[in-house]
């Protein structure tokens, strides 16, 4: 690692600064999210236009991707994180102005999410490598833990405030206040010391053109049996979850009658749970097997959505919610730990990257099935009479939201069941055993990787 710059906090100080700055950047796209999910639903009424939205922000994302992990690793790790705030203030300036003048439609927000899912390709690989140049091996686990925190604590405030803000002020001052959020996160970048890392082995191995830099991750990961299997846990499980997750507003909504208060007491209480977990995974640390916090925290997950499905009262959603959010952080957290450990630091965006794209490119797909599945057949199914009513009234209720609290039952049932599978296999199972620690590994050189202008 660099010397830190003098006068610029770094260590886990640094890191804090810009989890703050995080943070508040989190609570301001929360807010404007659960304002245009609300928004989106009410002037269509359907699930497939609220699916097709993250669809074509996740899109992007994944084919940006490989050329995304290499540019971050060629870079400084800073600067990228504040190119991606930036233009995502820039693409909420745009909405502002779109609503401002009456001109918005929901189409527009399948280019403005596009645009946001290109340039956030190069916030999660940069966010991640930094933390393994601003702190030790011992600390990953809980810093990942405070990121955990500040996702889920954003979604206890966002739907409260978003709320009371829509009902005084409107749309307008929400994408104010989200603009104000993206300042100061890069305010926060500006005054740390983000040191860029040493180059390694794999490092000068993964040198070349931008191409070659791109499918690195792939080799990276393909010649690591353990990390491919973890990759493909998420692969698979991702997609069963995200098939009933997709419709998690469309069916609170579609059950209460559009009610914003049940809805966003829901997303409050199962932001408290991602709280809960990001506090517990930062005191703790996680498991000493940070592979049982992956698994077993999928299979508990996705238990808890199928309980959530199957719900047709307030209590129980609220209850499972916080089930559901109450592991996310330990899930994310063991796995991040356990990346940031085995892979060296200066092909960290490249690997990270293509990490990412293995474990999401399934959600897309899911998505892109989700609502028309939902609105065409699943919906109709369960209605009084339908075909599935019968069968499967006595579990879900009939009528309107049924269909899409089905939908979540069996999506969660088969998230738990890909998770045992993988575990069953041995790369999995040992998989911190069988990789070394990129600290056990000798570096190239003494030397910093060069950061390009």
């Amino acid at each position: 690692m660099t010397t830190p710059t003098p006068n610029r906090p770094a260590g886990m100080t640094g890191f804090t600064i810009v989890w703050i700055g995080q943070l508040v950047s989190l609570l301001g796209t929360s807010m404007t999210n659960f304002a245009l999910t609300i928004w989106a639903f009410e002037k269509t009424g359907r699930a497939t236009d609220l699916a097709l939205i993250g669809f074509f922000f996740l899109v992007p994302l994944l084919i940006v991707s490989p050329i995304a992990g290499a540019i971050v690793d060629r870079h400084d790790r800073k600067f990228m994180m504040m190119v991606s705030d930036l233009a995502s203030g820039v693409v909420t300036i745009v909405v502002l102005i779109l609503y401002a003048t009456g001109l918005l439609e929901v189409w527009h927000l399948y280019i403005t999410a596009a645009i946001s899912g290109t340039f956030q390709t190069f916030q999660w690989p940069a966010y991640s490598a930094a933390i393994s140049t601003m702190l030790p091996k011992a600390q990953y686990a809980r810093a990942n833990g405070m990121i955990s925190l500040a996702e889920s604590g954003s979604g206890i405030f966002a739907p409260v405030l978003a709320g009371a803000i829509l009902s005084f002020w409107g749309l307008n001052a929400i994408f104010a206040i989200d603009i104000i959020t993206f300042i100061i996160a890069i305010g926060s970048l500006l005054v740390v010391n983000i040191p860029n890392p040493k180059r390694t082995e794999a490092g000068a191995e993964s040198q070349g053109s931008i191409w070659k830099e791109s499918a690195y991750g792939f080799r990276y990961i393909l010649a690591r049996p353990s990390l491919l299997g973890l990759q493909m846990l998420f692969f698979g499980a991702n997609f069963m979850s995200a098939l009933g997750n997709t419709v998690f507003a469309p069916m609170l909504l579609s059950r209460t009658g559009n009610n914003e208060l049940i809805f966003g007491s829901v997303q409050s209480v199962a932001a408290v749970g991602g709280v809960v977990g990001g506090l517990v995974m930062s005191a703790w640390g996680g498991p000493k097997r940070l592979v049982h916090g992956v698994v077993f925290g999928w299979a508990f997950t996705g238990l808890a959505q199928a309980v959530f499905g199957a719900g047709q009262i307030v209590p129980v959603w609220l209850a499972a919610g916080f089930a559901m959010a109450l592991v996310g952080p330990i899930i994310n957290g063991s796995n991040q730990a356990i990346w940031q450990a085995k892979v060296a630091p200066d092909v960290q965006g490249r690997v990270f990257a293509i990490r990412r794209l293995i474990a999401w490119v399934s959600t897309p797909l899911a998505q892109l099935i989700a609502g028309p599945l939902a609105d065409y057949v699943m919906e109709p199914a369960m209605q009084e009479g339908g075909t599935l009513a019968g069968t499967f009234g006595w579990l879900v209720g009939t009528g309107n939201g049924a269909g899409m609290g089905l939908m979540m039952v069996v999506s969660g049932i088969l998230a738990s069941l890909v998770a045992l599978a993988a575990f069953s296999t041995n790369p999995v199972r040992h998989a911190e055993e069988l990789l070394p620690d990129h600290e056990q590994m000798a570096p190239a050189g003494s030397e910093e990787q060069p950061t390009a202008a």
